[in-house]
């Protein structure tokens, strides 16, 4: 139910999207809306924060002063703030409550949301999960994937369809999504939670009572879900294994849906424009999702087999000369570049890694590539410590490249089947972020196309 925000005091922590989204709703209806930034003013900020106080809204940058949270009805947050910096601890003296832009956009509508969580795969699942559900209804893609839902309140939205991240959930104490997904769990963020078991226990909270949603939907072949599965609440739905009567899974080349012992088929997987096993198990998410919702298996299908994978997940953005060139620059860590490895079960396979090393081991990384890639080209901060491992482990077709470019040339002189972008790495020894690294792999390999 909508709160009602007039001559309500709020504080948003963070110049960030998701903050000015929750920002320009409060102001909207009727808050006093502080907005504070902890980092310094850039020129870049100029033209958002005339914009923001030109609408009313009090802006300030380079900390955080009492004026601005001195009697504060309530704190939202951007999700890049751990609960132990030092404003936190500040608002808790305060007695003043922190939540997500996600609960706050949860506490404002009485349309459900399908939430989906996980180390990886998040994004491709929203997005496809929002693709099928609008073959029926006014389904929109939002979180950490699309736009914040804060600027879809005033909009007509049906359902959404929210990537929610452990950052969001570790301050959402009152979201409960109708479905919540968690497509798979391994070790991340382990500084900004504290633990792995923090880390665990963020994503577990819309799983479980008071925050248990209708429907519970995960990783049959994630031991750890599969455990955790049995503890859970709604009524629970697993992908990727043919386990009890509600389920999703794969056989005989097609994904197949049982609810209540009757199965139905959905796809034949050479029908479906995604590869790999991970993206296989993302679309069982979605087709859950969808069939839980009311979808028709006909719409499902057609969704699916129009479905553009999002960018830098394993976009396959070219191919010449025999030549198929894949853009997989989310791969951040070792985790995720395996599951776009093992994508490629035959050929001559190119991949391009290296980057900021996250120091995580290695040893799954070297056997999946002595098993499905022929040669490993290495750039970045992280090539030395991917080199000795790689050896070690018994895998010798390395080169070495200074640039992503030069990297892009040496495969292409290689004339592989496959050249794969799937750095394995953070990108910030040479790149802003992932996004950047992704365009300037596509645009360079396009302007030698």
């Amino acid at each position: 139910m909508k709160s009602s925000w007039f001559d309500k005091k709020v504080l948003v922590l963070g110049l960030s999207k998701s903050g000015i989204s929750a920002a320009k709703y409060l102001n909207k209806h009727g808050a006093d809306v502080f907005i504070t930034e902890s980092r310094e003013r850039k020129d870049d900020d100029n033209k958002t924060i005339a914009e923001l106080e030109l609408l009313g809204i009090k802006v300030e940058t380079g900390g955080h002063s009492d004026d601005f949270i001195k009697d504060s009805y309530i704190a939202v947050t951007s999700p890049g703030i751990p609960p132990e910096a030092e404003i936190m601890q500040r608002l808790k003296s305060e007695k003043i409550a922190v939540i997500s832009e996600i609960e706050l956009a949860f506490t404002q509508t009485e349309k459900p949301f399908v939430a989906i969580t996980g180390t990886n795969g998040k994004t491709t699942t929203t997005a496809l999960t929002a693709h099928i559900l609008s073959k029926e209804f006014k389904a929109y893609p939002c979180g950490n994937y699309g736009v914040p839902p804060c600027d879809l309140l005033d909009g007509d939205v049906e359902i959404f369809v929210c990537e929610v991240s452990s950052f969001q959930l570790e301050y959402s104490n009152a979201f409960q999504p109708q479905i919540s997904v968690w497509t798979n769990f391994t070790p991340d963020h382990i500084s900004w939670h504290g633990s792995l078991e923090n880390y665990f226990d963020a994503k577990a909270k819309i799983f479980k009572s008071p925050q248990e949603p209708a429907f519970s939907v995960l990783n049959a072949k994630d031991e750890k879900l599969l455990e955790f599965s049995k503890k859970c609440g709604g009524t629970v739905f697993m992908f990727a294994g043919e386990i009890g009567d509600n389920c999703c899974y794969e056989k005989n080349d097609a994904i197949y849906f049982k609810r209540d012992g009757k199965e139905e088929h959905i796809i034949d997987l050479k029908d479906c424009p995604l590869i790999g096993e991970h993206n296989y198990q993302n679309l069982m998410c979605a087709v859950i999702a969808a069939k839980l919702e009311g979808v028709s298996n006909e719409h499902i299908k057609d969704a699916i087999m129009t479905f553009k994978v999002p960018e830098h997940r394993l976009e396959k953005f070219a191919e010449k000369n025999g030549i198929a060139f894949y853009n997989d620059s989310k791969a951040t860590n070792p985790e995720a570049s395996l599951v776009a490895i093992r994508s490629f079960n035959s050929g001559d396979v190119v991949l391009i890694a290296g980057g900021r090393d996250k120091n995580t081991d290695l040893k799954e990384f070297d056997e999946a590539c002595k098993e499905h890639i022929k040669t490993v080209i290495l750039i970045g901060e992280a090539a030395d410590r991917f080199e000795e491992n790689l050896k070690s482990d018994g895998f010798e077709n390395i080169v070495r490249e200074n640039s992503l470019q030069s990297a892009v040339d040496r495969a292409i002189e290689l004339n592989p089947d496959v050249i794969l972008l799937s750095p394995a790495c953070a990108s910030f020894d040479m790149f802003s972020g992932y996004e950047e690294r992704g365009k300037v792999f596509k645009d360079y390999v396009l302007s030698r196309l």
